[in-house]
């Protein structure tokens, strides 16, 4: 557990960023409140008695106060394309590691693209998309490859009972689209495409109860940036049931609504991931409530996680990666359901 270290939380009054502030309390640490609003942070710490300090990614000394006397950064605040260089930069000034919750495609290929060797080269950590998306799926991709040290497709769908967007979604999903134009990204043949035509409508049976669900093929989400990063997969693929891309294509739709003393909305999530290798197929699947939620615990466990010293990798590296993917997965209950294919005996 934390044993009162400090943390410091970029984003500490965001939607998720008071979900991860919740749970760093619950295992023992002291969140270092950060970001922008002098307000917001107030309030948030108020709340939980903690410490807030002000800072901005336009300003590289308030960031270095910011994580001041801590032994991590988890970076909550999107649009990430503007944040995550920023923050990454006083990470590595201050020699602690980086983690982040980015579900942006391009802010997360730029991590990638930008830090993997300096970060390597420093021994330095740097967890992106360790959340719902990114994380998540990775992992459980990791868990349905077993022993198999290549496979030819992985598949990874969605289906949400709603998607109810917070203002940071919707803001982040507006940076992408700027960035992206007229394009929509999808991953083939081991590269990246930009294409204009639209995403395929399918049909995907996931496990029971859920069953035969209509979805949108190719809605690529994070885990196609993160999982080709470090699994020897050409074609990786994400799906989204259409109702959940209805609702968060809604101007209209509103904001979760908390349901429960945790904060959680009502939503529920199953992630239901096929990875196939010439005609043998194996299947993952995860389900929960709340996916804002339910990225405090993966986020927290994978930075107890490197602060112990249970990690397999450094430099920029995927949860799958880094971690052992069945262990961190069965850690995660009672957060989430699982079930995962049989692991190889190891000697």
């Amino acid at each position: 557990m934390g044993s009162g270290q400090f943390v410091a939380v970029f984003g500490a009054y965001g939607h998720t960023g008071r979900f991860v502030v919740a749970e760093l309390v619950a295992r023992g640490f002291v969140p270092v409140l950060s970001g922008r609003n002098a307000k917001a942070l107030a309030e948030v710490a108020d709340e939980h008695g903690l410490e807030a300090r002000v800072a901005t990614v336009e300003d590289p000394a308030s960031l270095d106060r910011a994580l001041a006397g801590t032994v991590a950064v988890v970076n909550c605040a999107g649009p990430f394309a503007s944040t995550t260089g920023p923050v990454i930069e006083a990470a590595l000034r201050a020699g602690i590691p980086y983690l982040d919750v980015a579900a942006e495609l391009e802010a997360n290929l730029d991590t990638f693209a930008h830090y993997r060797e300096r970060a390597r080269d420093a021994g330095a950590v740097i967890v992106p998309a360790m959340a719902f998306f990114g994380g998540l799926g990775d992992l459980l991709t990791t868990a349905a490859m077993g022993d198999w040290t290549e496979a030819d497709e992985a598949h990874i769908a969605y289906a949400l009972s709603s998607w109810h967007p917070t203002a940071g979604t919707r803001l982040s999903g507006a940076v992408s689209r700027e960035r992206r134009g007229a394009h929509r990204l999808r991953y083939s043949g081991g590269q990246w495409e930009r294409r204009t035509d639209e995403a395929p409508t399918l049909e995907w049976t996931f496990p029971d109860p859920t069953g035969p669900r209509s979805v949108i093929g190719e809605f690529t989400m994070a885990d196609v940036v993160t999982v080709p990063q470090h699994l020897a997969i050409p074609d990786v693929t994400t799906y989204m049931t259409t109702k959940a891309v209805r609702d968060v294509a809604t101007a209209h739709t509103p904001a979760p609504t908390a349901v429960d003393p945790g904060g959680r909305s009502d939503q529920t999530f199953l992630v239901d991931v096929v990875v196939r290798s010439g005609t043998a197929e194996r299947r993952a699947t995860a389900s929960g409530q709340d996916i804002y939620a339910v990225t405090a615990p993966l986020v927290v466990e994978a930075l107890e996680r490197v602060l112990t010293g249970r990690t397999r990798t450094v430099g920029v590296a995927s949860a799958g990666e880094i971690f052992d993917a069945p262990d961190f997965l069965h850690a995660l209950a009672p957060h989430i359901a699982l079930d995962l294919p049989p692991q190889p005996r190891t000697a």
